[in-house]
């Protein structure tokens, strides 16, 4: 493999010689099935650029799957992590308690959607954010039924599999899953059926759901609607903000909990500090992880004050559950979020991105479709841009290229075939512009052109 150097003009190989060592230890003590995007090892990153083992330099469009919109080691979490760490490390909420743990849920109770009295705990990951969401749903309604939608993901613990839709890599022989648990429809806009307008699709979607309450799951044994403002894994699909409303009408309707899952969404991503403001909803329950805190491990459960409240001492939490390192780089990136207007960037990226990309889908035969919310940018790749089928090689080929030439770019989508942009909200933009430029060169060398375009 070939990576271009951003300090050099030379193109340098790699995985250089010590990556190529750490390549065999981890061949032979760690398992295959944890997936590697780059064939090397970081020694350190810094806003949106990762630097390897082997003084390689990279510019970051994965953002460690949406984690840093902070960017890589930002100063003020940095040092407010070696602050912490003088104090104490883990006394667990559960023995003693600490501060932080509370700051941080006042914060997040008040830059959370909705006026109206919140409660927030905390745990470890995403998936258990929804786990614990799920949890708390079926104790205050008292109803066991859980919705999510198709192409949705959730996470890889078992109930959040269960609410997850593809199968692989990440349900295959891993049944059965958990019971009560069930998937409507989510819509698709760019492959809708010929003829119909994008609100035909929302209807169609909306009176599906109607009728899964008198099919499946009646909406008196639902306990919870959860659903992700934009999907991630998916591949990006924004729905339109007639649908997700109708929807939260819908769980009003019957008593029925809304869920947002923002793990990937959240914390600036998409313009707004949470992608629900986009869509004029509040949640009944939020579950955050991800970018919550540059990368410290910790998640949160935010919602309405009586339904949080509905679990008994001891029936919620767990050992390392809002750890106060978590804690701490939580409250500073939240801080930076709001001092240096990181949701605002969000849209001067994302401007950025689609401008690109528009001419990418107007230059290239196989870039069938661009979207995006914010700086939560992708485009779908397909063999024809007449038949949509998906072109899951091709996508496979332009990640690979893109890191052969310096840049960490990740794919998405039930069929494999969409790249996605996830860069730290810091990038620069002669960063964000050299990204782009390098993804630009990928594509010449593997897309075909339009008839009399050229780039």
């Amino acid at each position: 493999m070939v990576s271009r150097n951003l300090n050099e003009e030379e193109a340098v190989t790699f995985p250089g010689p010590v990556a190529s060592e750490l390549l065999e230890r981890r061949r032979e003590h760690v398992p295959r099935g944890p997936f590697n995007t780059a064939t090397t090892f970081v020694k350190k990153g810094e806003g949106a650029i990762l630097e390897d083992v082997d003084g390689n330099r990279f510019i970051d469009f994965a953002g460690a799957i949406g984690t840093l919109n902070a960017g890589h080691c930002p100063k003020e979490v940095v040092e407010a992590l070696k602050d912490q760490i003088d104090n104490y490390l883990h006394p667990c909420f559960h023995v003693m308690m600490y501060e932080p743990y509370i700051q941080l849920a006042e914060k997040l109770n008040q830059i959370t959607p909705g006026d109206h009295h919140k409660k927030t705990f905390f745990l470890s990951t995403g998936a258990e954010a929804v786990e614990n969401a799920v949890k708390i749903a079926r104790k205050y309604t008292g109803r066991k039924g859980i919705i999510s939608f198709e192409r949705g993901f959730h996470g890889r613990t078992y109930m959040a599999m269960s609410l997850t839709s593809k199968v692989k890599p990440y349900k295959y022989k891993f049944g059965p899953f958990v019971s009560e648990t069930y998937k409507t429809v989510y819509p698709y806009y760019y492959r809708k059926p010929e003829g119909m307008s994008e609100e035909e699709l929302d209807q169609e979607c909306i009176q599906r759901l109607e009728n899964f309450f008198l099919s499946e799951v009646s909406a008196e044994e639902t306990a919870a609607v959860i659903m992700e403002p934009v999907q991630g894994e998916g591949g990006f699909i924004v729905p339109s903000k007639r649908f997700v409303t109708r929807v939260k009408e819908i769980c009003e309707q019957h008593g029925i909990l809304f869920i947002a899952d923002e793990v990937q969404t959240g914390f600036g991503r998409t313009g707004h500090m949470f992608a629900t403001e986009y869509f004029g909803i509040t949640p009944d329950l939020m579950t955050m992880s991800k970018s919550i805190a540059a990368g410290i491990p910790i998640s949160a459960v935010t919602g309405r004050a009586e339904v949080m409240d509905a679990p008994e001492v001891g029936e919620i939490g767990g050992t390392y559950g809002g750890s106060p390192l978590g804690c701490v780089a939580a409250l500073k990136v939240i801080e930076m979020m709001e001092s240096q207007k990181l949701p605002d960037r969000a849209m001067e990226i994302g401007k950025m991105v689609q401008e690109s990309f528009s001419k990418f889908r107007s230059t290239f035969k196989e870039v069938g479709d661009v979207r995006g919310l914010g700086a939560m940018n992708a485009m779908e790749l397909v063999l024809d841009k007449q038949t949509k089928e998906p072109n899951k090689d091709l996508t496979q080929k332009i990640i690979k290229g893109c890191i052969d030439k310096g840049l960490i770019i990740m794919g998405a989508g039930i069929y494999g075939n969409v790249l996605r942009i996830l860069s730290p909200l810091v990038i620069k933009d002669e960063e964000l512009k050299e990204g782009l430029k390098i993804l630009e060169s990928v594509l010449n060398e593997h897309c075909s052109k339009e008839t009399g375009k050229k780039i």
